[in-house]
């Protein structure tokens, strides 16, 4: 097909300059094209998901508590930044096949190009190695929840000392710490192993039906047996939980896990250990 459009331009006496012109619109115009249709599209699916639910949920409460509007924000700028970096990949990829094109029209071949500077090649290739991991790697920061802006992080990059300081800016392929006397301008592939200061285990309180006789921290203990299970396996409970009988009777327990449990697993929890206890 590509040669048939090239075909197609030199029967219409477009010269080999005037095609490179065109081919370069072109991918002007398809590269604006994709960042805005990739940035609606990213932000349409996002805002029709539930906030708390899905691929963009908040995965990780904020230390001294965080209200629903802040967890709200910090949602729509992990889309806002994921959006772009797409955006920014498309824009790549475009200029990729218009490269491709264009050596094609000055009759340019790009691997005797490449290997005439092998330094070059390998340049590139080494490069553009590690600028694909530090993208992935902040790509992946956004769509996981690991780390936003306002974060306390601490990390060991290999220097004397692990690094401590507050998110100010994650990038495409860089992110910014500013300490109390520096600021750390560090490739996100470098952030691989990090430790989040600001985020807490999430809060949760399940109320299960218990014969009279159950012992509160058996009922406890149990919940902390199924966490784990098959249909269970993402339900991650931090440190010991409490467990009382309220005055209905029922079994209230009070933990910590590591996500936020919607209501299918709180129900399944509940439901299992219920079961349990009334064979």
């Amino acid at each position: 097909m590509l040669h048939e459009l090239l075909d197609f331009l030199a029967g219409h006496a477009v010269t080999r300059p005037g095609t490179v012109v065109i081919i370069v619109a072109s991918a002007i115009i398809a590269s604006r094209l994709a960042r805005v249709v990739s940035r609606r599209v990213i932000k349409r699916l996002a805002v029709h998901s539930r906030p708390g639910h899905g691929l963009w949920r908040t995965r990780a409460r904020r230390i001294g508590g965080e209200t629903t509007e802040a967890g709200e924000q910090r949602r729509r700028q992990r889309i806002d930044a994921a959006s772009r970096m797409v955006s920014h990949l498309a824009s790549v990829a475009i200029w990729l096949v218009a490269t491709i094109v264009m050596f094609n029209v000055l009759d340019v071949d790009p691997a005797f190009f490449l290997s005439s500077a092998g330094f070059i090649g390998a340049g590139l290739a080494i490069g553009g190695q590690h600028k694909v991991n530090d993208y992935l790697t902040g790509l992946s920061v956004h769509f996981e929840d690991r780390y936003g802006v306002g974060d306390l992080v601490e990390a060991d990059i290999g220097w004397n000392l692990p690094i401590r300081g507050v998110v100010d800016h994650v990038g495409l392929f860089s992110t910014r710490i500013r300490a109390a006397d520096s600021t750390m301008h560090l490739p996100n592939n470098a952030l691989v192993n990090i430790r989040n200061l600001s985020q807490e285990p999430t809060s949760v309180e399940l109320n299960v039906k218990a014969p009279d006789d159950a012992d509160a921290q058996d009922v406890a203990a149990m919940l902390k047996r199924l966490a784990g299970t098959d249909g269970l396996t993402d339900v991650v409970f931090v440190g010991d939980l409490d467990a009382d009988r309220d005055e209905a009777g029922e079994i209230r327990v009070r933990a910590a896990t590591a996500a936020g449990l919607d209501d299918r697993r709180r129900a399944e929890l509940v439901q299992r250990a219920e079961s349990a206890l009334y064979p």
